[in-house]
């Protein structure tokens, strides 16, 4: 297979050659298995691991490879090689890390779109799909909603689930299909891009694993039912994994995420919510937070029915959501600052010392 394959472009070749690295073989990284990467490149599939000065110079765990990344490299055997720099990145869609406050988890890198996947049956959640709509906008990748298990319900309940998320969510396709009778499949691989990425969000057991195995025409993943007793999906894939589909798109199979905290300190929330936004330039108070103030355009729309008060409320966690993780970033950057002026004061008392 060629670089152009698995998503190598003119954009990439560019930035090759502006960082240098063109005497150093390119490759993609297609999985992660704790620091041990498989790297796939014109030559085959190489197990790599990164070099000390690139650990050491890593601030945080976000400069270190991820799935989706392109990679310079020395490769030896197939089971050995050694990945020099990671080429920089069109796009990383990240979120907030389960338990580490303030921290960034990457999800994927270098994607075009992302498959926002629910099951139409019992996981259906226009909140949730908002907030995966945030992750992309902020990460620069197109969204794109399917929603499965069509086969559980009947034709007018899934119009009206249909018809619900074009009230709230504008301007983005979404596919219904069902992974037992592949009704939906055929428009939903008409749309998938030779030479683009494509990640799934979704939460587990809504079904990801499986519309990876019937797009490519192959078992790749194993897949598993809905716990019938916690009635939540049960983690099958415990990693990330980027595939090469015979249509020419690449896919990236992702673990299903219980948690979807965003990381949000752009533009995420402002493209998901812009009706909000625009409304909210006629607000009295330039700092109006749209919860209690007099002559607030925004609660004004919400109780003529201009907004959609789910959505509204929705807004609202999410933009504190937003508004701790950046005030949780700029705290770990002060002390950082107070750290790295006491090992400097250490270091010029130790000097002073020595004479």
């Amino acid at each position: 297979m060629k670089l152009e394959d698995f998503g190598y472009n003119d954009k990439l070749q560019k930035l090759r050659v502006e960082n240098n690295l063109s005497d150093f073989e390119i490759g993609r990284v297609i999985a992660e298995h704790k620091e041990r990467y498989i790297v796939k490149t014109e030559s085959g599939e190489y197990e790599a691991e990164i070099t000390g000065n690139l650990r050491f110079s890593a601030k945080s765990r976000i400069d270190f490879p991820a799935v989706g990344d392109w990679v310079a490299l020395t490769t030896y055997d197939a089971e050995f090689s050694v990945i020099h720099k990671t080429l920089p990145r069109l796009s990383m869609i990240t979120r907030q890390a389960v338990g580490r406050f303030g921290e960034i988890q990457i999800i994927a890198t270098n994607i075009d779109y992302a498959f926002l996947i629910q099951a139409i049956d019992r996981d259906f959640n226009i909140n949730r799909l908002e907030r995966y709509l945030t992750i992309c906008y902020s990460s620069k990748v197109k969204p794109i909603i399917v929603l499965t298990k069509t086969d559980l319900i009947n034709e007018q309940k899934i119009t009206e689930i249909i018809d619900s998320i074009k009230q709230r969510i504008k301007d983005i396709v979404v596919f219904a299909i069902s992974n037992e009778t592949q009704d939906g499949y055929e428009a939903l691989k008409m749309a998938i891009e030779k030479g683009k990425t494509y990640c799934m969000l979704g939460s587990s057991g809504v079904g990801k694993s499986t519309l990876l195995n019937n797009l490519s025409g192959k078992t790749l993943m194993r897949t598993d039912s809905i716990s019938l007793s916690t009635n939540k999906g049960r983690h099958i894939t415990s990693h990330r994994e980027l595939i090469v589909l015979e249509s020419g798109g690449i896919l990236v199979d992702n673990p299903g995420m219980r948690e979807v905290a965003i990381a949000d300190t752009s533009s995420g929330l402002e493209t998901t919510f812009d009706i909000i936004i625009r409304l909210s330039l006629n607000c009295k108070f330039k700092d109006c937070t749209h919860t209690n103030e007099i002559d607030c355009s925004v609660i004004e729309a919400v109780e003529q029915g201009e907004i959609d008060k789910k959505s509204y409320e929705n807004y609202l966690k999410m933009e504190r959501e937003k508004a701790h993780f950046e005030s949780t970033i700029e705290e770990r950057r002060r002390k950082d600052k107070e750290f790295g002026k006491v090992i400097k004061n250490y270091k010029k008392d130790t000097k002073k010392n020595k004479f």
